[in-house]
């Protein structure tokens, strides 16, 4: 069994029973003056302890905005990656091939004809993936540019066939016309 404070300094002989009594009276006497407003409380400690707790739930508060970030980041990269990976076209294993930039260099990819010309009217993207680039539909590549904008390689404005007030239309391209 534990001895109070008061029990263990008499037992030691610090105090005597006398200065005990004295200090208890005491204390007792600055809790009613404090209860009373006659005697000023030192707030000092308590105001101290406040602004350490409110500065604790700052700093919780900052960790958990940056662990929620982090989680919908990798969320985002996830939702990309499913997206990608169920809509990817399958690899062409062709001599045509389909010439673009990424990142001031120049890249390639294999391709056969309808794919190329879908890839040039904008009904087809091509977006970085694990490494390498897939072909993957427009819409899809919307969805993917809303997440993340920097994984679409390219994504061509979609063209339209052929407008009534253009003067060209009675023209057609040649089909071998390679650019």
């Amino acid at each position: 069994m534990s001895l109070s404070l008061r029990d263990q300094m008499l037992k030691a002989g610090l105090v005597n029973e006398k200065q005990a009594k004295q200090a208890t009276k005491e204390q007792k006497r600055q809790q009613r003056l404090e209860k009373k407003g006659a005697v000023a409380v030192d707030d000092s400690q308590r105001q101290a302890a406040l602004d350490a707790m409110a500065q604790k739930q700052k700093r919780d508060q900052e960790l958990n905005r940056q662990q929620q970030e982090a989680s919908e980041r990798k969320a985002a990269v996830a939702q990309i990656r499913q997206l990608i990976e169920s809509a990817r076209l399958p690899k062409l294993d062709t001599e045509d091939y389909y010439n673009f930039v990424d990142h001031k260099k120049v890249k390639r990819i294999a391709v056969n004809t309808v794919v190329r010309n879908k890839l040039s009217s904008g009904s087809l993207a091509i977006v970085k993936h694990g490494g390498g680039y897939e072909i993957i539909p427009r819409d899809v590549a919307l969805k993917i540019q809303e997440r993340d904008a920097r994984r679409i390689v390219l994504l061509n404005i979609e063209t339209e066939e052929v407008s009534a007030d253009d003067p060209y239309a009675a023209y057609q391209i040649p089909d071998d016309l390679m650019w």
